[in-house]
């Protein structure tokens, strides 16, 4: 999310950044919610592939908003002088802010994108089976908690780990590309370790519909809890860890490159 950017530009950097990463990462994402919810994995790619459709929508769409709110953010914060550095906390809050407001159209999405993985079938065939009032909200609360703190991770984290460690060790990182892959990796780890508690709670939530297992979302978390203890939160966390490190060095990448390429006046 650039400052160079108004809000529509910033909003098809980021829809293009969140397809390019979901077509390359989706069967991480299909192998973390099948652990999460105790099912079998599969490597058959049209299993691995399944729901990419809805994922392509809901990560490009909650992208595009994350890009957008988060650069309208930033104008706020420095009050639309382009060359006005953010604090680190400043940054952190509008990755937040940002994130939080993207839930509102990322959790009906991965809810359509796990029914998908669960009973197979076709986005439009899914949703037209979940769309009642009391289904197409089930998990937000997980969603809205882990989308501020991964947008956090992944747009402000990178950022501030990069500046650090280029104007503290300019010998060892004499450029951002350098860095880059350090603030990638802190980046990840904030991001998924954090909130992955709240996403095993969302996706055993929406996993199941019916409500036979999961209720709501604190009965959900003590069911988690009493199965597996502590631990039973991070199911899954190693595949969502992986996708989470490329993604993040990958999205870190991609909108200091996407931007230029599609404005480049704005760059010039």
């Amino acid at each position: 999310m650039s400052t160079k950017l108004n809000e529509f530009e910033n909003a098809t950097v980021g829809m293009t950044v969140g397809c390019i990463e979901v077509l390359c990462l989706q069967p991480f994402n299909y192998a973390k919610n099948m652990a999460q919810q105790g099912q079998p994995l599969s490597l058959d790619p049209r299993k691995l592939y399944r729901g990419v459709g809805a994922n392509c929508v809901n990560m490009g769409s909650c992208t595009m908003i994350q890009f957008a709110v988060g650069g309208a953010l930033k104008k706020v914060v420095t009050g639309g002088q382009e060359n006005r550095k953010l604090k680190p906390m400043e940054e952190m809050a509008c990755g937040i802010g940002a994130g939080v407001v993207s839930a509102t159209v990322g959790s009906p999405l991965e809810l359509i994108m796990i029914q998908q993985q669960r009973k197979g079938g076709g986005s439009l065939e899914t949703f037209k089976s979940i769309a009642t009032p009391s289904n197409i909200g089930r998990g937000f609360i997980g969603a809205a908690v882990r989308e501020g703190l991964w947008t956090c991770g992944y747009l402000s984290i990178p950022p501030i780990v990069r500046s650090h460690l280029v104007e503290s060790f300019p010998d060892t990182f004499d450029s951002q590309a350098k860095a880059r892959v350090p603030a990638a990796l802190l980046g990840g780890l904030f991001a998924c370790y954090l909130t992955h508690p709240f996403d095993t709670v969302k996706t055993c939530m929406q996993g199941d519909i019916e409500r036979i297992k999961f209720k709501g979302f604190m009965d959900t978390a003590k069911v988690v809890y009493g199965e597996s203890g502590f631990f039973g939160f991070y199911r899954g966390a190693t595949f969502r860890y992986g996708r989470m490190v490329i993604a993040v060095g990958m999205m870190d990448f991609l909108q200091g490159l996407i931007g230029p390429l599609l404005y480049p006046a704005k760059f010039a």
